[in-house]
């Protein structure tokens, strides 16, 4: 009779199809890998020889550069550990995250070792580096990551080699969430042709444009507010006016995020939420702009399993050669 571990409350069962071999667990190496943003982080663990799930969860974000270190500690140790049973200890740990600069990478990963100290290797990268490697994986390409915020990068296979700086909502952040809700508040209060549009907006949202105007400029996470306009948008783009909106805005994307790597042949891989769901419109300005585009990713999570499993298959590769 084979005993199971159940990863939900840490207790040996005899039989279930949702719990995992307690034998299997402890015998395999396990990657731990994390992706953060500023809301919430996705956890999951997974078998370094073939990639497959062993257990998930789910915290709120961690971002150093706003978080102190007691505070990130106290997330790992009492919302992420206590999802877990303490049999599950990873042997690598790969977390990548907003907020993950090269002058707070050091305590990050302290942090992370201190919370998995069986973890021989532990790395944390930027979010950027992670979408990278989830979309590109060891090829060389151009990566983007398009929700609320946008940034990009050139990648050749194993670092990030250009980066064209991203600035922000305010200056710069084509082709995000934040900014496509900028330029549907300035349609929608300035051009006449946009009032039908404008009233069933604030009527569905209970908003005015005294409202709007407090919620950018004298509450915080502008940006957040104006990304929420694309729940909105997108159940309007049969409209073309709307559609401009979205397509206009990935054009500028390509235009000044993009057109400055001078790599034009290559394909343009891109994650997130804007590039997921409005992947046609998406299609439409790249190929205006000349460009050709690649994986198209929610998240970037199941591709950073794949690119850590394939990592760790040819290591084995090479240590049997």
């Amino acid at each position: 009779m084979q005993a199971f571990l159940c990863i939900r409350c840490s207790k040996i069962c005899i039989f279930s199809r949702l719990f995992v071999p307690l034998h299997a667990i402890m015998s395999e190496h396990l990657i731990l890998i994390a992706d953060s943003g500023s809301t919430k982080t996705d956890w999951v663990m997974v078998r370094a020889d073939n990639g497959s799930h062993v257990a998930e969860a789910h915290t709120q974000g961690i971002n150093p550069v706003h978080q102190s270190t007691d505070d990130i500690s106290r997330i790992l140790h009492d919302e992420l550990l206590e999802q877990w049973p303490q049999t599950l200890q990873p042997t690598a740990v790969s977390f990548y995250g907003a907020g993950v600069t090269t002058a707070h990478a050091d305590m990050m990963r302290r942090l992370l070792q201190e919370a998995f100290p069986t973890a021989g290797t532990v790395e944390a990268e930027s979010d950027l580096l992670g979408a990278a490697r989830a979309l590109c994986g060891r090829e060389e390409g151009i990566a983007a990551i398009l929700g609320t915020g946008a940034n990009s990068c050139l990648y050749d296979g194993t670092r990030i080699v250009a980066n064209t700086p991203a600035l922000g909502y305010i200056l710069g952040d084509e082709g995000s969430g934040a900014v496509l809700g900028r330029r549907f508040m300035n349609a929608i209060f300035k051009d006449p042709s946009f009032a039908a549009l404008r009233d069933t907006y604030l009527n569905e949202q209970q908003l005015s444009m005294s409202e709007v105007i407090r919620r950018v400029y004298r509450e915080p996470m502008g940006n957040r507010f104006l990304a929420t306009t694309s729940l909105f948008i997108a159940r309007h783009t049969d409209d073309e006016r709307i559609a401009g909106l979205v397509v206009d805005n990935f054009r500028d994307f390509f235009r000044h995020n993009i057109v400055p790597y001078g790599r034009q042949q290559l394909p343009v891989h891109c994650v997130g939420s804007m590039a997921y769901h409005y992947r046609h419109q998406l299609e439409d300005a790249a190929r205006s702009e000349g460009f050709t585009l690649g994986r198209i990713l929610k998240s970037p999570l199941d591709g950073l399993v794949s690119y850590h499993a394939a990592g760790r298959q040819q290591n084995v590769v090479k240590q049997e050669i």
